[in-house]
C-alpha cells in the first residue's frame, strides 16, 4: 500500500513540476542578466545560404513561398524545393534562384526530403535554412538568422507568426504558439539552455545538420525532436532568434486539427525518453543546456497535464483538501504565466478572443489522443488550403 501512495505522491510532484515551470523559466530569466538584443551587423560578405522546401503532394502554395523569398533583403542563396508525390513543373516555379527537384521515388520524410536537396546541392553552401511548403518568409529572414550565426551559434530556431486567423482554431493555434515561442524559445535560450525546435523557420550550418541526422532514417512526424536532441547531447545550444520571422498557416478545421494533433501527441510519447537521458546527461557532464533542456522533454503536452491538474485537484480534495489548495494555487500560477505572452500589444485581438474557446479546443485535443497510436497511417502531413499573405 505504501508503495502506491509513493507512486501517487509522486506523479503529482512530476505534473504539478510542470505546471509552474514556465513561470520558473521566468525567474531564472530574472537571475540570469538577459543581455540586450544583438543587431544585424553592419553588410559584409554573405554566407551562403541553402532554403530547402519540401512539400508533400500538395503544389498549391508553393508560388506563394517562392514570391515571399524572392523578396529577401539577401542574395547569397539558392533554393530547393523536393516536390515529393506531387507534380510542380505547371508551376513554372524554376529560375537562376530555384531548383525544383522530383524523387524518383515516393519519400514521404521531411528528412529524406531534406537530405535529396542536400545531395542535389548546385554548389557547397555553408547554412541550410528549412522552410515549409506553407510558409512565407520575412524579407529579413536571413539577415536575422546571421546574428546568431556570426556570434557563433550553429543552429537557431526563429519564430513562426499566424499566417491566418480565420477560425476560432486557427487563433487558439497561433495563441499555442506564442506560448511555445514565448517559453521554449525565448526564455528557455534566456536561461542558458537551448530553444526547442519547431519544424520550419530554422536553420543550421550544413556540416552540422549532415552530423546530427545524415545517419538517420526517420520516417513519420518528430524529425526535429530527433534533431535537437542530436544537436543538445552534442553540446551545441540552439539559439532563439524572435525577429527571424516565418509566416506559419494555423490549422483552421476541427478535422485539420486533429489529424495534426494526433501525429504530435504520437512524436512526444514516441520521444519524451529523451528526456532523461537529456537530464543524467546534463548531470554526469555538469552541463546546464542538456539538465534543463531534457525537462522540456519531459513535458507532456499542454493539455494532458492541465487535465491531469484538474484531476489530482479534485481527488485530492476529497482525500487531503490542503494539497488541492496547492493544485489551485498551481493552476492559477499557470494561467498567470500563460496569459504573460498573450497580452502583449503586438498580439491579434482575435487571438485573445478565441481563449474563451479552450474547452472546445481541448476536447478536439482529447480526441487527437484516442488517434494516436495510428496517427501516422492516417495522414502523412497537414493538408492546408489558405493561400492569404499577412
Amino acid at each position: 500500500m505504501k508503495v502506491v501512495w509513493y507512486i501517487w505522491w509522486l506523479c503529482q510532484i512530476a505534473i504539478g513540476f510542470f505546471l509552474v515551470f514556465p513561470v520558473g523559466l521566468l525567474v531564472l530569466n530574472v537571475f540570469s542578466g538577459r543581455k540586450k538584443r544583438s543587431q544585424p551587423a553592419a553588410k559584409k560578405l554573405e554566407a551562403d545560404y541553402a532554403l530547402i522546401v519540401a512539400t508533400y503532394e500538395q503544389t498549391q502554395q508553393l508560388p506563394d513561398v517562392i514570391a515571399s523569398i524572392s523578396k529577401l533583403n539577401y542574395s547569397n542563396y539558392l533554393v530547393y524545393i523536393v516536390a515529393d508525390k506531387c507534380d510542380a513543373s505547371g508551376l513554372h516555379l524554376e529560375s537562376e534562384k530555384v531548383i525544383v527537384l522530383h524523387p524518383g521515388t515516393v519519400l514521404a520524410s521531411n528528412t529524406r526530403s531534406h537530405f535529396f536537396a542536400i545531395k542535389n546541392f548546385k554548389r557547397q553552401h555553408e547554412r541550410l535554412a528549412i522552410i515549409d511548403s506553407d510558409n512565407l518568409v520575412d524579407p529579413e529572414f536571413l539577415n536575422e538568422l546571421n546574428v546568431c550565426f556570426d556570434e557563433g551559434f550553429v543552429a537557431v530556431q526563429g519564430v513562426r507568426k499566424a499566417k491566418n486567423l480565420d477560425s476560432v482554431y486557427a487563433c487558439l493555434d497561433a495563441a499555442r504558439d506564442i506560448y511555445y515561442h514565448y517559453y521554449d524559445g525565448e526564455k528557455l535560450f534566456g536561461a542558458g539552455s537551448s530553444a526547442t525546435l519547431s519544424g520550419s523557420g530554422m536553420a543550421f550550418t550544413v556540416k552540422l545538420y549532415k552530423e546530427a541526422l545524415g545517419h538517420l532514417d526517420i520516417v513519420g512526424a518528430g524529425f526535429d525532436k530527433i534533431l535537437q536532441k542530436q544537436i543538445v547531447g552534442a553540446g551545441h545550444r540552439i539559439a532563439f532568434r524572435e525577429e527571424a520571422i516565418v509566416w506559419d498557416e494555423k490549422t483552421s478545421e476541427s478535422e485539420q486539427l486533429v489529424n495534426q494533433r494526433s501525429r504530435w501527441i504520437n512524436t512526444w510519447f514516441k520521444y519524451f525518453v529523451f528526456g532523461f537521458d537529456m537530464v543524467f546527461s546534463g548531470i554526469r557532464k555538469l552541463s546546464w543546456n542538456r539538465f534543463l533542456f531534457g525537462f522540456v522533454l519531459l513535458r507532456p503536452p499542454l493539455f494532458i497535464f492541465l487535465i491531469l491538474s484538474v484531476l489530482f485537484m479534485a481527488i485530492d480534495l476529497w482525500i487531503n483538501p490542503a494539497a488541492s489548495a496547492v493544485w489551485l494555487a498551481g493552476l492559477l500560477i499557470f494561467v498567470g504565466g500563460f496569459l504573460v505572452p498573450l497580452f502583449h500589444s503586438s498580439v491579434d485581438k482575435r487571438i485573445i478572443r478565441s481563449l474563451t474557446s479552450i474547452p472546445v479546443f481541448m476536447f478536439y485535443q482529447v480526441k487527437s489522443l484516442l488517434k494516436a497510436k495510428k496517427a501516422n497511417k492516417i495522414s502523412v502531413a497537414t493538408k492546408h488550403s489558405y493561400r492569404k499573405a499577412p
